[in-house]
């Protein structure tokens, strides 16, 4: 059974703690008390009331000091969070410049993503782990020559065995960086298939992360409703046809199901260049 949010913080755990070996000790003294003097149990009882009532003073006192503390330092951890999101937003943009990505590729498949993902019941630091991932998908890209990561044709055979080397790159960068080690299976994962024929590991139905999942489904739209240097952008309705295509090969069939089901509503906070 879960327990409530009150039961559960750290001030409220303190000031538990606090009474109980508070209780212990009145309890404790009063026995001791009684067993030395006698004929004083008026006095003993009200030494006690005067006693819990300082105790309950002092564990008010000790919870609020707690959770004001706590408040703080979730302020300043917000700060420090909001310094490493702007950070990799900056990394980010410089990497989509490089790679000559239509508009805000990055932010806007990391919108996309997170929407769906919100849909999908993630929530917590699962999503909080989603929205880097997302946002740093092809961080592995870094690693390759302009002549690959450019070119405006096919690759061959050599460049994309270089090409698919992106994706370990990406998870191992992101393994240098306590706070980024757990948003590294989208970066490693997204380009993994339902059906096993991804890469790099070649994994398979749900052994693939469900963030890697998600991400996948929004990654293939955004790739096709968008120009991109070696293509043209697809008439929308070709690329919902597409998706329903290869659900259940390349993608998650469920999660195909559930980006179509709301796609109006994604599409927004994507914001996609106009069409045909």
């Amino acid at each position: 059974m879960q327990r409530s949010a009150v039961a559960m913080s750290p001030q409220f755990r303190t000031a538990s703690v606090y009474l109980m070996i508070a209780a212990l000790w009145i309890w404790f003294s009063d026995q001791a008390l009684n067993a030395l003097v006698s004929g004083q149990a008026e006095l003993t009882f009200l030494q006690s009331i005067k006693g819990w009532l300082f105790v309950l003073a002092t564990a008010l006192v000790l919870y609020w000091m707690i959770g004001r503390d706590l408040r703080r330092l979730e302020a300043l951890n917000q700060v420090l969070r909001n310094g490493h999101e702007q950070s990799l937003r900056v990394l980010v943009s410089a990497l989509d410049i490089r790679h000559k990505e239509t508009g805000d590729h990055s932010e806007r498949v990391m919108r996309v993503a997170v929407g769906l993902a919100k849909l999908a019941g993630v929530r917590g630091k699962s999503l909080h782990d989603l929205t880097f991932g997302a946002l740093l998908h092809d961080i592995g890209k870094l690693a390759l020559p302009d002549a690959i990561l450019l070119k405006p044709g096919k690759l061959d055979d050599h460049e994309m065995a270089h090409m698919r080397l992106h994706p370990q790159i990406g998870h191992d960068l992101l393994q240098r960086v306590d706070f980024l080690r757990a948003a590294g299976d989208i970066p490693y994962g997204h380009h993994e298939r339902w059906d096993g024929g991804g890469y790099p590991r070649g994994l398979r139905g749900e052994a693939i992360p469900l963030q890697a999942r998600i991400f996948s489904v929004v990654d293939v739209w955004d790739a096709l409703i968008t120009a991109r240097v070696y293509k043209a952008a697809w008439p929308e309705t070709e690329v919902l046809d597409y998706l329903r295509d290869v659900a259940g090969s390349q993608l998650d069939p469920g999660l195909v199901a559930l980006f179509l089901d709301n796609y109006e509503d994604l599409k927004a906070l994507g914001r996609p260049a106009e069409v045909g």
